[in-house]
């Protein structure tokens, strides 16, 4: 399920080095410069790394990946951060931003939401006094399994996560369908559309601070109200795609059937989680189609030393959702 590469000394400082003046010629991750220019900059990674993304990609072997050995400084980050907010520890943690961003070119294209953290394309994965209990990446409590943005019909293909800090080895938790075994019965439910996703209350939040004054209710907020019914597998039956969210799903009302099948896969689901903590320089790349992730519940500080993780979300084709986003090459949806 989960493919482990080490990168050499040599190949962490040549990524390190490309990051760096990546950053001095463009001055951020996400300037216009750069993301057109991004496939192009992407090749400059080392080639063992190339090769591992682009086969993770294309052969789906396994459902996540962990690359380790990026340089990262834990004195030169400076202190995690009270709020994503602060653009925290620049320029340091830009530097690792841009690797982020570069790799996600072998995987796809880079894309953001309106409704988180403002549409940056990297978010900062960090704990934010008062949101202890959030199901977010700013909480502390038990981060349930999902799929990421499992409610959206154009989700992400894959979900990467950069690891800064982790002083606590706090894990992300994993699970893959393929190792998932259910009866044909439950499959055959699974497989069809008796099932409802809602948002996440993080992408509500700020939906309906984007409409306030508007007067109309946002994309997201129809979402909650009018859910489409969807299957949880898809794809070839013999190696099916997975959608699930099960803190935010249920089955159609009066559908035992499905409801019985949904209980069947969480369980295999949870049987076989493993564990991840991403230690300074670890990046974890998710197959959101493939692999449900969540994180276990840890103790914050915030006293500077909490654990801090960059992310950002990559689909295979930026075009299949055109009617979210504002124009052609808009990386944000709405």
């Amino acid at each position: 399920m989960i493919r482990y590469v080490d990168l050499n000394a040599a190949e962490g400082a040549a990524l390190d080095e490309l990051s760096r003046s990546v950053l001095r010629k463009h001055g951020t991750s996400d300037a216009p410069a750069l993301l057109d220019e991004l496939p192009a900059v992407a090749h400059r990674l080392p080639a063992r790394l190339t090769r591992e993304l682009r086969g993770f990609r294309t052969a789906e072997q396994e459902s996540c990946l962990v690359v380790r050995g990026l340089p990262v400084d834990d004195d030169r980050l400076g202190p995690t951060p009270l709020d994503w907010r602060e653009r925290p520890g620049e320029p340091e943690s830009a530097v690792h931003e841009v690797f982020l961003t570069l790799v996600t070119a072998h995987l796809g294209d880079i894309f953001g939401w309106s409704t988180l953290q403002n549409g940056r394309l990297v978010h900062d994965v960090l704990p934010v006094p008062s949101h202890e209990n959030d199901q977010s990446g700013h909480g502390t409590v038990e981060l349930a399994w999902h799929t990421e943005d499992g409610f959206h019909p154009f989700r992400c293909d894959y979900l990467l996560l950069l690891g800064l800090r982790n002083h606590d080895a706090v894990p992300t938790v994993v699970s893959g369908v393929d190792e998932v075994v259910l009866p044909e019965e439950h499959r055959s439910v699974l497989s069809l559309p008796r099932f409802l996703i809602r948002p996440d209350e993080e992408h509500l939040k700020h939906a309906r601070t984007l409409t306030a004054s508007r007067g109309t209710p946002h994309v997201v907020q129809l979402m909650q109200d009018e859910p489409e019914p969807c299957a949880v597998l898809f794809g070839h039956p013999d190696r099916p795609y997975l959608r699930i969210d099960p803190a935010f799903m249920s089955p159609l009302p009066g559908d035992p059937e499905a409801a019985a099948a949904l209980d069947a896969l969480t369980g295999e689901l949870e049987r076989n989680l493993s564990e991840v903590a991403l230690s300074p320089g670890d990046l974890l790349v998710v197959d959101n189609y493939r692999a449900v992730h969540g994180r276990s519940a840890f103790k914050a500080r915030f006293d500077g030393t909490d654990r801090w993780l960059k992310k950002a979300v990559v689909t295979r084709d930026l075009r299949k959702s055109r009617a979210y986003r504002e124009s052609p090459a808009e990386r944000v949806l709405f």
